[in-house]
C-alpha cells in the first residue's frame, strides 16, 4: 500500500483526500477527505486574475491540509488545479504561495487530463456491476467548466468546456454585484443557451447519446442528490452511487431557480458556499440529461480526487 495525498484546487472548491492505495490490487482505503469553499475563481471571467481575497482563501484552506498531510504521513503528494488557474494573468502569485505551503506544485492540468482523472475516479468501483450498461458517460460540472468523459474500462473520449455553477451564475445570474434571486425567466434561458451551445461543442467530440449509463460527479450534482433524498444532513454514504431520476432532477431545478437566497440557505443539505450557484448547476446537469436521453444520473461521490490519488499512487 502506498499512502498519498490528493488536491483538487477548483472554481469553487479545494479538496484533500489522503489515502492508502494498492495500485495491482485495487484495494483503496481512506483516511481522511475533506473540502472548503474557497471561490478561487471569483471574478476571473471577467478580470482574467485571481483576487487577492480569493488567493488568501486558498492558502488558508492549503495551510490546513499541510498538517493533515504531514499528520498522515503520506508519502506522495499531487496538487492539481483545474479551470480556474489555466488562463489568468497572475497565475505565479498562486503557484509560488502552494509551494510555499506545501512544498509541490501545482500541476495545472488539460480538460483532457481532467476528464480522465474523472473517469478513473468514477468509474473503477463500477467496473464490476452488472446492473449498469456500459459505456459509461462521466460528466463532472465544476465551477468554471464542465468534462464530459465516455468509456468502459478506458477513456474513449472526453472533451472540457467552459459552463460550470459559478461561471453561469456570475456571467447571467448577478446584477449589479448581487445574484438576482429569483431569476428573470430571460436569464434563465441565457444560461440554458450557453449550455446548449457547450453541448454542441462536446458532442463534436463525445459521443454523448451512445452511453447508457450517465454518472454525475461533483458538487452539484450530488447537492442535487441529497435534495432528492430528502436528508436533513449531507449523507456521502446515502448520496454515492444514488439513482436520480430525470423527472426529481427537474423538479428540484425549478424549485432552486424559482426560490430565494434565503430559502435555499434553509435547505440543511447546500453547503452555505454553493447557495448562490446551486440553481445553475442543477440547470447544467438539467440540459445533460435532456440532451443525452438519460432517464436518470447515478452520482458519485468519487470523482477527479480518487483519480488524482491513483495516478499519484501509480507515479513513478
Amino acid at each position: 500500500m502506498t499512502r498519498v495525498a490528493a488536491i483538487d484546487c477548483g472554481t469553487n472548491s479545494i479538496r484533500l483526500l489522503v489515502a492508502d492505495l494498492d495500485p495491482a490490487t485495487g484495494e483503496f482505503e481512506e483516511l481522511d477527505r475533506r473540502m472548503t469553499i474557497v471561490r478561487l475563481g471569483q471574478g476571473v471571467d471577467r478580470t482574467g486574475r485571481f483576487a487577492p481575497e480569493a488567493l488568501e482563501r486558498t492558502f488558508a484552506a492549503c495551510r490546513e491540509y499541510a498538517a493533515v498531510i504531514a499528520e498522515h504521513g503520506a508519502e506522495r503528494v499531487r496538487f492539481v488545479a483545474t479551470s480556474a488557474s489555466r488562463d489568468v494573468d497572475n497565475r505565479e502569485d498562486f503557484v509560488r504561495g502552494v509551494v510555499d505551503i506545501l512544498g509541490v506544485e501545482p500541476e495545472v492540468i488539460t480538460g483532457d487530463q481532467e476528464a480522465e482523472f474523472s473517469f478513473t475516479g468514477a468509474t473503477k468501483e463500477l467496473t464490476g456491476r452488472t446492473d449498469l450498461a456500459r459505456p459509461f458517460l462521466v460528466v463532472d460540472i465544476g465551477g468554471g467548466s464542465t468534462e464530459f468523459v465516455v468509456g468502459e474500462e478506458h477513456v474513449r473520449a472526453a472533451r472540457s468546456v467552459d459552463v460550470g455553477c459559478v461561471r453561469m451564475t456570475e456571467r447571467h445570474l448577478v446584477v449589479d454585484g448581487e445574484v438576482s434571486d429569483p431569476p428573470a425567466p430571460e436569464r434563465v434561458a441565457a444560461i440554458r443557451a450557453d449550455v446548449e451551445a457547450a453541448l454542441d461543442l462536446a458532442e463534436q467530440t463525445v459521443p454523448l447519446r451512445s452511453a447508457r449509463t450517465l454518472v454525475g460527479l461533483a458538487g452539484s450534482v450530488t447537492t442535487v442528490a441529497a435534495v432528492a433524498l430528502g436528508l436533513d444532513a449531507y449523507d456521502s454514504a446515502a448520496i454515492h452511487h444514488a439513482r436520480i431520476p430525470l423527472e426529481r432532477v427537474r423538479e428540484i431545478t425549478a424549485r432552486l431557480l424559482s426560490s430565494t437566497h434565503e430559502e435555499r440557505a434553509a435547505i440543511p443539505v447546500i453547503h452555505p458556499g454553493r447557495v448562490d450557484v446551486i440553481a445553475a448547476g442543477a440547470l447544467v446537469l438539467q440540459c445533460v440529461m435532456e440532451r443525452t436521453g438519460a432517464r436518470e444520473v447515478v452520482v458519485s461521490e468519487h470523482d477527479i480526487l480518487d483519480g488524482i490519488a491513483w495516478s499519484a499512487a501509480l507515479k513513478e
